[in-house]
């Protein structure tokens, strides 16, 4: 007599035969799934060797997913290295903690701080400078910068003072030094009354700038925010 017998299910206990006539059919033993594939299943895309670069910016674009679909508290050294197509231990070579991973992409990713050039007029050199800080804000990394800024605002945590360093020294210092710099041409000009260039103008536009964003909702401001803040707000302050 012939028998016909199924697959065993890989790993799994060996299945009955139960005759049927001439033809032996598979049955499940008691503790076999039914319903399920007894074949291989398909398991997570394997890693992709890549080196140097291009295997940090292949991370760096997988934080910045995880930051804004997720935010800080979910996103796990596990769950970026396979979204990044690489192993965990890539990652623990190069960074100790999560938090390490999560500001070394934000300052790789962020547009860099850029002197304002003179360009003659405190208005048009205020205006570029705005403009280039709503830029910066708006990006991508921007975004998640934003996000993670509103999640870790809530409390003390050593974490949340790790990170809120980070954003005075790779935005507010930057931003406040070009401001004063364009101020300081200003006066030499004549186009800005002395005095004016001063730490406390210097911080108007970034904290105004902040206070939109974060307390007014959206991430993006309307349009003509940059004119009306520059001649609304700092021209009056420091016009000769």
């Amino acid at each position: 007599m012939s028998q016909t017998v199924l697959p065993q299910a890989v790993g799994g206990p060996a299945a009955e035969t139960v005759p049927t006539g001439r033809t032996l059919i598979a049955r499940p033993a008691a503790d076999m799934p039914v319903g399920e594939p007894v074949g291989p299943v398909a398991g997570p895309a394997r890693p992709v060797r890549r080196r140097g670069r291009e295997l940090e910016e292949a991370i760096f674009e997988a934080t910045l997913d995880h930051l804004t679909s997720g935010g800080y508290a979910r996103l796990t050294m596990e769950g970026v290295a396979t979204s990044a197509r690489t192993g965990k231990a890539a990652l623990y070579r190069r960074w100790a903690s999560k938090m390490e991973l999560v500001l070394d992409a934000l300052d790789a990713t962020l547009p860099p701080p850029a002197e304002v050039p003179d360009l003659g007029s405190v208005r048009s050199e205020l205006l570029l400078l705005i403009d280039r800080y709503l830029a910066a804000m708006e990006s991508r990394a921007g975004g998640a910068m934003h996000a993670l800024m509103n999640e870790l605002d809530h409390g003390h945590s050593a974490q949340g003072q790790v990170f809120r360093d980070f954003v005075v020294d790779r935005v507010v210092i930057p931003t406040k030094t070009s401001t004063l710099a364009v101020l300081g041409r200003g006066v030499e000009r004549g186009d800005v009354r002395p005095g004016a260039d001063n730490a406390m103008v210097a911080d108007i536009a970034p904290a105004m700038l902040m206070y939109r964003v974060k307390m007014c909702g959206g991430d993006r401001l309307e349009p003509g925010f940059s004119a009306e803040l520059v001649d609304e707000v700092l021209m009056p302050m420091v016009r000769r």
